[in-house]
């Protein structure tokens, strides 16, 4: 190993720590609001890169079907609980329109626009718009009944929502992997090192994305209501803030960020529908050395996973997996031993 070796190990553990970094500050953002440890994130990656991959072959994606079936189940279940809240006819019907309105008309727009390939930019926000309404949608059909459950449960809950999601990837994508076109072709020489713009444009977007987050959570009024209620669920209805609502939101924020991901990791690797589980939990991984609370830390803490992926899989290709996720075992201990513990915990 030289210097330039080390130098390119270095680049692609940063570009790839950047990837973690977003799923990190995601699997944060989830259990700071809903105490979910929401394991399926990668899911929306998988979901995010393969269905760009089939609007590029000019046909309808799958998850498109899938988000119809969810928007009518979740929108049969709200119309449900408001009529036996109220006994208000036309209340309860608007309240199912209300969830079926952002997936029907996202729906509707992939299916007039699939035909007709419109550029990689138009097809991405198609993409985004698609996987980040599931978000919601996960929420309201897995986790809002469930919402004042133990960590435990919700843990268990998230384990099968990620088998669901992966075995209906298999479903809709198939087996085959797919592979995006770069959204920044340019390439620039640094030395020893080449700089690809989808490495910028990854790299760009981690850093806007971390401070926008940032910034929402600790300066804005909303972001600080959403995290009380994680802190006192009861506090903070009584204050006004409906944990249903902030569930949904921060899950629609998650799934943003699982589609933005998969769009900046799709050109610069295949992506299998089971892709995503891997990506997830390294992104997991960064999260735990963030005590799953703090954003800043979590972002350190996906560069080091990345870094310590790249040399790996130089020095021991085949146990480059094994040593990022022994990583977690010493940073749990070393939590265990010095933070407190609750009963339920």
């Amino acid at each position: 190993m030289d210097i330039s070796i080390v130098g390119i190990l270095m680049l692609d553990g940063m570009t790839n720590g950047a990837i973690y970094a977003l799923l990190g500050l995601a699997t944060v953002l989830v259990f700071a609001v809903t105490r979910v440890i929401f394991i399926p994130q990668g899911e929306f990656v998988a979901y995010g890169a393969l269905t760009l991959a089939i609007f590029q072959t000019g046909q309808i994606p799958g998850t498109v079907w899938l988000l119809l079936l969810m928007a009518v189940l979740a929108s049969v279940l709200d119309v449900r609980q408001t009529w036996l809240h109220t006994h208000n006819a036309p209340k309860a019907l608007k309240a199912g329109m209300l969830t079926l309105l952002v997936p029907a008309v996202m729906s509707a727009l992939s299916i007039w626009a699939a035909p007709r390939q419109f550029p990689l930019l138009v097809q991405a926000l198609l993409t985004v718009g698609v996987v980040t309404s599931f978000g919601p949608l996960v929420y309201r059909l897995a986790y809002q009944s469930l919402a004042d459950a133990s960590s435990l449960v919700l843990l268990i809950v998230s384990v099968g929502v990620h088998f669901a999601m992966t075995g209906l990837g298999l479903l809709f994508f198939g087996a085959e992997g797919f592979r995006n076109p770069s959204f920044w072709d340019e390439r620039f020489s640094l030395g020893a090192l080449t700089l690809t713009g989808q490495t910028l444009i990854i790299g760009g977007v981690s850093l806007a994305l971390i401070g926008l987050l940032w910034q929402f959570f600790e300066h804005t009024l909303y972001g600080k209501a959403l995290r009380a209620t994680a802190v006192n669920r009861l506090g903070a209805r009584l204050m006004g803030i409906s944990s249903h609502t902030a569930g949904q939101s921060t899950f629609a924020m998650a799934a943003l960020i699982g589609a933005l991901s998969g769009l900046l990791i799709g050109p610069t690797t295949t992506v299998f529908y089971d892709s995503g589980f891997l990506i997830g939990l390294k992104g997991f991984v960064a999260a735990v050395i963030g005590g799953l609370a703090s954003y800043p830390a979590a972002a350190i803490g996906a560069l080091f996973v990345g870094l310590v992926e790249s040399f790996g899989s130089f020095w021991a290709s085949s146990f480059k997996e094994v040593i990022v996720f022994t990583l977690i075992l010493p940073i749990l201990l070393w939590r265990s031993m010095s933070g407190g513990h609750s009963e339920e915990h």
